[in-house]
């Protein structure tokens, strides 16, 4: 059997067929069979899309931001699969528009690509098509209305002004014409102007967007000389917007007003080192009054600075009030100096009025430090100083002292480590300027260290002085002597240094000597007597300091010791013996330190002229 269509098939209105196959035999009685037969009727491109509205219109206020979505547009296919799947374009629309307003293919949401200017288009249509897959497609019209909002001020011209204003106008006269627009619509763009505050003058509406400008009442010059005043004008929008514009009007009088500085007096802080000729500072007076009235006048006063005529040091611009150093300023020789200024306008008879002007001379890095100590040779070197060999770490070896004539910052000075014949041997204080051992002296190391220092202030950019200390090690001067005699430079200086070192030395050592020696002769002259010692009174001489303190850090006497030294009547050698402690000697006899008898000298004289003298060593004293 052969199953024949009979018309066309819609699966939009039936997508599927159920048909009973029926079959009969010839036989009696018949027998008959039948089968299910079901038909799906498949989907061909045959609807194109369509949309819900054939106009879509929208409005949107033009202070919207990008990215608002204006409306969303749809449309169905009766298709199915991708027949019914639609895509949304826009379909030969204006460039403007287009950058304007984007298009979403899927979802068909038109959203703002660019903000919105009422003033610049009212509206925008837009012609968009939905094309289902098959490629079948529709038109549909869009029609955006921009809504006006109150996104302008009002905008205020001044088209004439008459200026200055006699102070005999009579009231009614026009003084400016003003004209004010406003870009918005309707209720937005009317405007009303006015004028802010109590002044003789009021705003009048002309003709349409034109305001005059005329006197209300009389004017006084003497009261008010000057009238700066605020036209505001604000339109009917909401909120209202307002625009302000400011319009000066001089008041012409006659010269009754002396010459004002903007101050009572001036403080201009001036570098040190300034060019010579530059301008420091520009002076201003007013004066209220008009033309010739006002025109004002500078002069400096004479006077003296440091016995020169200030004019050596100041000029000032007669027209314009600036002041002009004729000389560079030094800080270290004056640090401020005050300028009397006058102002002289050119009425008849002319009014002056004067202002004090205080100049300060500010301080700039310009002086290097001076090192004080130690002192400084030709080579910027300083002489020998001697370290012990036993020093620690940490012993103070030298200060290095330093001054800068600067003030402030610019004299902060501080001290670093620049050379060293062994850097690890020494540090510097970086404020103190105090040299120390950073560790103990070793045998290793050399006798003869030089250690170069810089000395540096805190100025910007800073500056700098190096000085060279010549350090020796030894215990005493003899032991360093023939180091430092060797010269580390071949300098005259060092050779007269080490000269005067030689020679001071010998000399405290001859007057340590000859000091010695003049006590102990003073002390046997006292003592000297024909009798024996066993009749010498010890409370015929006083105690003449015969304690010698030893107690040097290199001395060679361990220990304070005392001594006692005794001259024979019949000797005839002036000398003396030290014998050994005898500790069973007769100590009644010796000359101790309570000795006081000086009162009793003659008496005592006479009652020891027969004993003998004799020399003995005394114990040692306990300290």
């Amino acid at each position: 059997a052969l199953l024949v269509q009979s018309k066309p098939l819609d699966r939009e209105s039936e997508h599927s067929l159920h048909l009973i196959l029926t079959g009969l035999d010839g036989g009696e009685p018949r027998k008959t069979g039948t089968a299910n037969i079901w038909i799906n009727v498949t989907d061909n491109n045959d609807n194109p899309p369509v949309f819900t509205q054939e106009v879509y219109k929208a409005s949107i206020k033009e202070s919207e931001p990008k990215g608002y979505s204006v409306i969303q547009l749809k449309a169905s296919d009766r298709d199915e699969g991708s027949n019914a799947k639609i895509s949304y374009s826009f379909s030969n629309i204006p460039a403007k528009t287009r950058q304007k307003f984007s298009l979403d293919a899927e979802s068909g949401v038109i959203t703002l690509k660019d903000t919105l200017d009422f003033e610049e288009s009212t509206g925008y249509m837009m012609l968009v098509e939905a094309r289902d897959g098959g490629g079948l497609l529709t038109h549909s019209k869009v029609e955006v209305v921009v809504l006006d909002e109150n996104d302008n001020a009002p905008e205020v011209e001044l088209m004439s002004i008459f200026n200055p204003v006699p102070e005999d106008s009579l009231p009614g006269t026009v003084i400016a014409l003003i004209k004010v627009e406003d870009r918005d619509e309707g209720e937005n763009g009317k405007t009303a102007c006015s004028i802010q505050g109590s002044t003789p003058f009021q705003m009048l509406l002309s003709n349409n967007n034109y305001y005059k400008l005329l006197t209300e009442g009389t004017l006084d010059r003497e009261k008010i000389s000057q009238y700066n005043l605020t036209v505001t004008a604000t339109d009917k929008g909401t909120p209202p917007l307002s625009t302000h514009k400011t319009i000066s009007l001089q008041i012409s009088d006659i010269n009754d007003n002396f010459p004002a500085f903007e101050e009572s007096s001036y403080n201009l802080f001036v570098p040190e080192n300034n060019p010579s000729g530059a301008s420091i500072y520009a002076v201003k007076a007013s004066d209220p009054d008009l033309d010739h009235n006002a025109k004002i006048t500078y002069s400096i006063l004479n006077s003296n600075i440091e016995g020169l005529p200030l004019s050596s040091y100041v000029s000032i611009n007669s027209e314009t009030g600036t002041i002009y150093a004729q000389r560079s300023f030094d800080y270290e020789q004056f640090r401020e100096f005050r300028i009397q200024v006058k102002a002289q306008d050119g009425g008849s008879p002319p009014l002056s009025s004067n202002v004090t002007v205080w100049v300060f001379v500010l301080d700039q890095n310009d002086n290097s430090p001076r090192i004080l100590y130690p002192l400084l040779r030709d080579d910027d070197s300083a002489l020998f100083e001697m370290v012990p060999r036993s020093a620690e770490s940490g012993y103070l070896v030298t200060k290095v002292v330093a001054v800068d004539a600067d003030s402030g910052h610019n004299a902060w000075i501080s001290y670093l480590q620049l050379q060293a014949t062994d850097l690890a041997l020494f540090t510097i204080g970086l404020h103190t300027g105090e040299v120390r051992t950073a560790r103990a002296f070793v045998e290793t190391d050399a006798v003869k260290q030089k250690l170069t220092i810089l000395v540096k202030d805190n100025g910007s950019p800073p500056l700098s002085a190096t000085v060279t200390l010549n350090l020796v090690f030894a215990e005493n001067f003899q032991e360093a002597l023939p180091e430092m005699s060797k010269p580390l430079y071949d300098s005259t200086s060092q050779s007269d240094m080490n000269t005067i070192l030689v020679t001071a030395l010998v000399l405290v050592s001859f007057l340590f000597l000859f000091t010695a020696l003049t006590v102990l002769i003073l002390k046997c002259r006292r003592q000297r007597s024909p009798a024996v010692l066993g009749s010498y009174n010890p409370e015929l001489y006083a105690s003449l300091g015969h304690k010698f303190p030893c107690n040097y850090s290199q001395g060679t006497l361990p220990l304070p010791c005392s001594y006692e030294v005794c001259l024979a009547s019949h000797s005839g050698h002036k000398e003396f013996a030290f014998l050994r402690p005898n500790p069973g000697a007769v100590t009644d006899s010796l000359i101790t330190t309570d000795d006081s008898g000086i009162g009793n000298e003659s008496e005592s004289l006479e009652e020891n002229l027969s004993s003998s003298t004799s020399v003995q060593q005394a114990q040692p004293v306990n300290t």
